[in-house]
């Protein structure tokens, strides 16, 4: 274990994806997965490597992802997995007195017992400072949005796990919707397709990167030509077989999940005060979160909502980047500081 010097830490613990940063860099970046050893009880892999192994496990060794829709669902599972990525990046030896500051973005729409649960996994540590940020007013702030003016912003966040849609004016959120509609519900619904159409058995991890590789959710900008050959099980015959798709074809499959992202943000825009409205028309709609950056996601919402779309080019990101700007001067964002 390398010991860092850095006593402040991001944390943006995500339902696929985790990242640790301090106020200047991100120091880690990998799958909130990993792997329990059943006969000892001990953590065997966590991360890339226990993505790798995923789905390919036998009985001895058990594949967790501790977060779904978005939110904490084992709490025990998360502190292993949190302990060992952060003993990756290095922690503050016991003579530094452990972090200075130590802030997670999480869910606006969490019950008081979901934040129970990260703070839990978060008190494992020590720190002088330990807070929560809802992680729409951190990707705002990632994307370079001023959260602080009275100029309504309409952000839509589309994670692993949930979509949130907020309105943001004078660093709080004005109007908001979420659906835990998103990128799993996506990679469920890939997964499902070839079930039922093809009679073919794939993994998720074979969903996500059909998803990854050739997603997109606006037909008129799907490529015909743009295809992927898809490895499975058949289903009736028990054999290996394969199934090539086009980003066509897969353009349908992600219609329903996005059609309920839309309601969400029509909803959105239903509730939201018509002076921000007003704003919202000249600022229009930044997105962010992991699956923002699928093909044709600027052209639909566009075409939908009649609005400018901006999406974070960074949006893996966007979260990470705006807590890291808040441990950068965490006296200008108290206000938004749980």
């Amino acid at each position: 274990m390398i010991f860092s010097p850095t006593r402040n830490l991001a944390i943006d613990l995500g339902n696929n994806n985790t990242l640790l940063s301090d106020q200047h860099t991100i120091l880690l970046s990998e799958p909130s997965v990993m792997v329990m050893n059943e006969i000892n009880h001990k953590v065997e892999a966590i991360g890339e490597k226990a993505y790798e192994m995923f789905e390919k496990t036998h009985e001895n060794l058990r594949p967790v992802k501790p977060l779904r829709g978005g939110v904490i669902s084992d709490g025990e599972s998360a502190k292993k997995m949190m302990k060992e990525m952060v003993h990756k990046i290095g922690k503050p030896s016991f003579f530094t007195g452990g972090f200075n500051y130590l802030i997670s973005g999480v869910p606006f729409d969490t019950t008081p017992v979901e934040k129970r649960a990260l703070r839990d996994t978060l008190e494992q540590f020590t720190a002088q400072h330990t807070h929560l940020v809802h992680e729409p007013l951190a990707a705002a702030l990632g994307m370079g949005l001023n959260i602080q003016e009275p100029e309504g912003k309409l952000v839509v966040d589309i994670g692993g796990g949930i979509t949130e849609v907020v309105v943001i004016s004078l660093s709080g959120i004005a109007a908001f919707q979420s659906i835990r509609v998103a990128g799993d519900a996506m990679d469920e619904e890939i997964q499902d397709y070839f079930r039922r159409v093809y009679n073919l058995a794939i993994g998720l991890k074979t969903a996500e990167a059909i998803k990854k590789k050739i997603g997109c959710v606006f037909e008129p900008v799907a490529s015909a030509d743009e295809t992927l050959l898809v490895k499975g099980k058949d289903l009736i015959e028990g054999v290996p077989v394969s199934k090539v798709i086009s980003q066509v074809e897969l353009s349908r499959v992600l219609e329903r999940p996005f059609k309920q992202i839309e309601e969400c943000i029509h909803q959105s825009l239903e509730i939201c005060p018509p002076e921000l409205a007003g704003d919202i028309y000249k600022s229009g709609i930044h997105v962010s979160g992991g699956n923002s950056v699928l093909k044709g996601l600027p052209e639909r919402f566009a075409k939908i909502f009649k609005l400018p779309v901006h999406v974070d080019p960074k949006a893996l990101y966007s979260v990470s980047n705006g807590v890291r700007a808040i441990l950068s001067s965490p006296a200008k964002y108290k206000a938004i500081l749980m």
